[in-house]
């Protein structure tokens, strides 16, 4: 029986990624203890055994073949497995990583978890140091518990980096690296044999891979699912408008016009690429225009990710002094680097926008008491594909969930689907 105790499945979770592992961890406690009954319902009542026989056969079952002498926990319960690989990470004085695994993880399929956009204050060295990490730092603890976990004998590595590290550096426009696509390189130096993203920055970043799998996923649901909760989809009480922020978002943001059949506008932006910005009131844009119409409308924009914010404070009072009545945002990744969130306080108060909808996979503690911002959870998706990929099944109603979002729309129970109460864990 492959849903209780021992598992192959095995997660591992680097120190910046231990906040979001541990939530995909609940959930894929609650999924495998509902598998696990719906089995045992079904296998009894075929096999007209007692739930409480076949548990203890299937116990006795794992007993035998393990190489221990025995699994812990009772032999008339179910045993619920224990994913969570224990170890311990080493942070040295001279800014060097070690990992070291205190159990063994040989013949497992692994999940490694880092979120490199992690720059809360992390508990090192078994509590005696207090540090905030960087992305070469949370980079470089990455890869060295790949070759930790390489060196201990697991039998496939997936990592799980719902912010692909570099991802911006992708394109190269003169004597420049291309720093995505390398570490890309590196991980399959590594043995790596997959990668599950959330909403990566550009496409071209797959290419780089001539072994490893990306499985990127999408919050399009889970954004809609909360865009739903406050404003009127239906367009009866209020129009809405989905714009793009930028030509780089259209693609994205046609998806949300086409899946809830609304107007898709679009933000022109030129740009001065002579200035670097630091931080969200600094801008290299010059001149904006806008494609299609915002008055009297709420205004609806989706990007991938968020760093210093200030394309997006300059596009939403474009968007209000357009006529827009509210200005929406959806992100997937909110990195809110350097002094963005006092930026984005002070435009809420001027109310240059009404609500910032982002998603849990970048851990950001002083976002969530905010008014203004929205978090969702997307750790339930990645329990499914983390499960689905274990176990050889289809990810594409995962993966493209055109179908889950138009029942969402026509105010159908998503629960009558099986892909759809899946995503909405």
């Amino acid at each position: 029986m492959p849903y209780s105790e021992p598992t192959s499945l095995a997660i591992v979770a680097c120190p910046g990624g231990e906040a979001f592992a541990d939530e995909v961890i609940t959930h894929l406690k609650h999924m495998y203890k509902h598998r696990f009954t719906l089995k045992n319902d079904v296998v009894s009542k075929r096999y007209e055994l007692s739930k409480e026989e076949l548990v203890r056969r299937i116990n006795l079952e794992n007993d035998i073949k393990t190489s221990d002498l025995c699994i812990r926990g009772t032999t008339d319960k179910y045993r619920p497995p224990v994913f969570k690989v224990n170890t311990r990470f080493t942070y040295f004085a001279n800014g060097e990583f070690k990992t070291e695994l205190l159990e063994t993880i040989r013949g497992k399929d692994v999940y490694i978890f880092q979120d490199v956009e992690n720059h809360e204050v992390l508990s090192l060295n078994g509590g005696k140091n207090k540090i905030s990490l960087s992305v070469n730092d949370h980079v470089m603890s990455l890869l060295v518990t790949i070759d930790a976990v390489r060196q201990a004998g697991a039998e496939k590595i997936s990592l799980v980096v719902p912010a692909y590290p570099y991802a911006r550096q992708h394109k190269k426009k003169g004597r420049e690296g291309l720093t995505a696509s390398m570490l890309g390189h590196v991980y399959e130096m590594l043995g790596v044999n997959r990668v599950i993203t959330l909403d990566i920055h550009s496409r071209e970043i797959v290419n780089a891979f001539s072994k490893i799998n990306l499985e990127n996923l999408h919050a399009s649901y889970q954004i809609i699912r909360e865009l739903g909760k406050i404003v009127d989809l239906t367009g009866q009480t209020e129009d809405l408008v989905i714009v793009s922020p930028d030509t780089g978002a259209i693609d994205r943001n046609k998806f949300y016009a086409s899946g809830l059949k609304l107007p898709l506008a679009m933000i022109y932006k030129e740009r001065d690429y002579s200035i670097v910005t630091q931080n969200a009131q600094d801008t290299n844009i010059k001149s904006v225009k806008l494609l299609g119409d915002v008055k009297g409308k709420v205004a609806f924009l989706a990007d991938d990710m968020l760093g210093t914010g200030g394309t997006l404070l300059k596009a939403m009072g474009f968007l209000k002094e357009q006529g827009a009545t509210k200005v929406i945002c959806a992100i997937s990744l909110p990195f809110f680097t350097g002094d963005a969130i006092k930026q984005f306080d002070e435009a809420y108060e001027k109310g240059l926008f009404y609500r910032i909808i982002g998603t849990n996979a970048v851990y950001h503690e002083e976002l969530l008491n905010r008014e203004w911002y929205i978090s969702t959870n997307v750790s339930g998706l990645f329990a499914n594909v983390i499960t689905r990929v274990h176990y050889g099944q289809s990810l594409s109603d995962l993966l493209d969930n055109r179908n889950i979002i138009e029942k969402l729309v026509k105010k159908e129970n998503p629960s009558d689907g099986q892909a759809a109460e899946e995503a909405k864990n």
